[in-house]
């Protein structure tokens, strides 16, 4: 029995023996992987380098009409989403007592003058004492100031556009009692738009007036609007470290709306002979940045792994600051399965070409 166990067990360490050298000796004579990948080459390219920010779209001015007085609505003068011009009025409310104090105040005006320029006349002679024409002259000109007074309660009743722009959609009716501060009407002058939004203090000094600006908003996603910057706010926020910052769009067109969120690129000036990758060749670690780059090795396409500086990153392409040289072939997809020195083979895909329109989620 024990001479039967010996060898039972010596067959099967002998077996296991036998098939690890044929495993190595398969391994050995194994022929080397080739990795598929996608290269590109890398040429001088032009640069534009931009400041992002956001914000939201602001009219050149805007506001919502309201009235300083109470009082019935006795006709409304204009139509929803109308243009108007400056001074063009909007509402009237009933003014009927104002304007009949009015008329009795003036009916009184002419004697009242007659009598001050008369009594001036016999004071100038000293046929009446100083308190006398003192009092002439007090009523007069009570009166006068009475008349100004009732024209500009008149007038006070009679709303009126302070600006040319479109208006929107009334909010009040023919007959309503409106009370001071009631909302009638927003005005917008949309000929030109605002843009504000915030950049870093680190880039005060990057921006200056004039300067141009690239806004796209949402609702046109394949438009950009061209602007400028027009205000830059003299003193930066000690809590955030930001600068506030306005830019003009010209709205000629009518496409923006108040309210619309916008992100701006602010252009900076273009820097030439630049290395452009794109970012798909790119492989972001928490270690660092990195590409694979393709090298003639005995004949044999192998790869080297670089250590990169990437800068701005914009669409599908990345500003490579340091690392790369002008005629290098990156690998731009199947770097997950390669090391250094890996064997690769060039396919073509078109994995990596973006899309002509991105799918929605």
């Amino acid at each position: 029995m024990l001479l039967i166990a010996v060898l039972l067990f010596g067959s099967v360490i002998g077996f296991n023996l036998f098939k690890q050298q044929k495993i190595a000796e398969y391994m050995a004579n194994r022929p080397e992987p080739e990795f598929p990948v996608t290269v590109t080459e890398v040429t001088a390219n032009d640069w534009t380098p931009v400041i992002e920010a956001i914000g939201f779209i602001e009219p050149n001015q805007g506001v919502t009409l309201t009235t300083e007085t109470s009082g019935v609505i006795d006709k409304i003068m204009f139509e929803s989403g109308a243009q108007v011009s400056t001074d063009q009025p909007l509402v009237l409310l009933d003014s009927q007592v104002e304007i009949a104090n009015l008329k009795s105040t003036q009916a009184r005006l002419p004697a009242a003058e007659a009598k001050y320029k008369r009594y001036k006349g016999l004071y100038t002679k000293g046929s009446i004492s100083k308190e006398s024409y003192d009092d002439a002259e007090a009523s007069y000109l009570s009166l006068s100031a009475d008349i100004e007074s009732l024209k500009a309660a008149i007038a006070r009743r009679e709303i009126k556009a302070p600006f040319a722009g479109v208006v929107g959609i009334r909010n009040v009716y023919l007959g309503q009692y409106l009370q001071p501060g009631t909302d009638i009407v927003r005005l917008e002058d949309t000929s030109i738009m605002r843009l504000r939004f915030t950049v870093s203090q680190t880039d005060i000094s990057r921006i200056s007036l004039g300067q141009e600006v690239d806004i796209f908003v949402d609702s046109y996603p394949e438009k950009s609007f061209t602007g400028s910057i027009t205000a830059i706010e003299p003193a930066v926020s000690v809590q955030s470290g930001l600068i506030q910052v306005q830019a003009d769009i010209p709205n000629n067109d009518g496409l923006l709306r108040s309210g619309m969120f916008a992100r701006a690129n602010i252009i900076l000036p273009k820097l030439v002979d630049q290395v452009i990758v794109p970012q798909t060749a790119i492989t972001f670690t928490l270690y660092g940045d990195s590409v694979y780059v393709m090298k003639k090795v005995d004949g044999a396409d192998r790869v080297e792994q670089r250590v990169v500086k990437v800068g701005e990153r914009k669409g599908a392409d990345a500003h490579v600051l340091d690392g790369l040289e002008i005629g290098d072939v990156v690998i731009t997809s199947g770097q997950v399965r390669l090391s250094n020195n890996s064997k690769v083979r060039v396919v073509e895909s078109s994995a990596t070409t973006p899309p002509a329109q991105t799918p929605m989620l």
